[in-house]
């Protein structure tokens, strides 16, 4: 009868790491703001969806922004409607009546100081109302192509994880990944890892015997996996 053994634990390697998620990637669903860029590449629609995924999961992020830009894909068109009406839209993502009150603020901003387009320029986007670190990375990364490290839960959860970083908050865990991450994967870390972190690498019980990383994994802070 033979015996199953354990695989052997490999020292951490990013560029082998990132080579295994991009390749199990396709099989995953993409997160909702990453889709929203592919198809439209309009950095106002990416900046929108990704204020509309904030604290709200992805299955009711994308409904709500494609009913929203079916109304207004533009600062223009969009401030022609009232704030019940983008509640309307965008009901019920989280917090959807104070984001509405937002996204007008920032469609106003947008054409009083930027002519209607949405800034390229890290501390530019900072300067938006409701904008945090975490939505300017991901405008400048998604929609314009420009490099950035955008860290949610899941980034800031998994690089943890593989004790690649020792951080206890996501703004230091995006500083950290500045200092160690290699530039050529700034754009793509939040994608493939907000994916693999919905799919395999769970908040709790993730699928380590379904994970292409698993070898590199020392399971940091995780007590119980499948």
């Amino acid at each position: 009868m033979s015996v199953t053994q354990p695989r052997r634990r490999q020292r951490f390697d990013v560029h082998a790491v990132m080579a295994r998620l991009r390749a199990a990637a396709p099989s995953w669903n993409a997160p909702v703001v990453t889709l929203i860029a592919v198809q439209t590449s309009d950095p106002f629609r990416v900046l929108i969806s990704c204020l509309l995924s904030l604290r709200t999961k992805d299955e009711t992020t994308g409904p709500a922004a494609r009913r929203l830009f079916a109304l207004a894909a533009t600062p223009q068109a969009m401030l022609r409607l009232s704030a019940g009406e983008i509640e309307k839209a965008i009901y019920p993502v989280g917090f959807y009546r104070t984001k509405a009150r937002t996204i007008l603020e920032i469609c106003r901003t947008l054409i009083e100081r930027y002519d209607g387009a949405v800034p390229d320029d890290l501390d530019a986007l900072l300067c938006l109302k409701g904008v945090g670190r975490k939505t300017a990375n991901l405008v400048l990364t998604q929609g314009f192509s420009k490099p950035g490290i955008c860290v949610d839960t899941h980034v800031h959860r998994i690089s943890n994880r593989w004790g690649y970083v020792r951080t206890t908050d996501p703004h230091a865990t995006e500083m950290a990944l500045r200092r160690k991450l290699p530039p050529q994967y700034w754009i793509v870390y939040n994608d493939l890892l907000v994916a693999f972190g919905q799919t395999l690498c769970t908040p709790t019980s993730p699928w380590c015997s379904r994970c292409p990383v698993e070898t590199y994994c020392p399971k940091r802070g995780v007590p119980r996996h499948r």
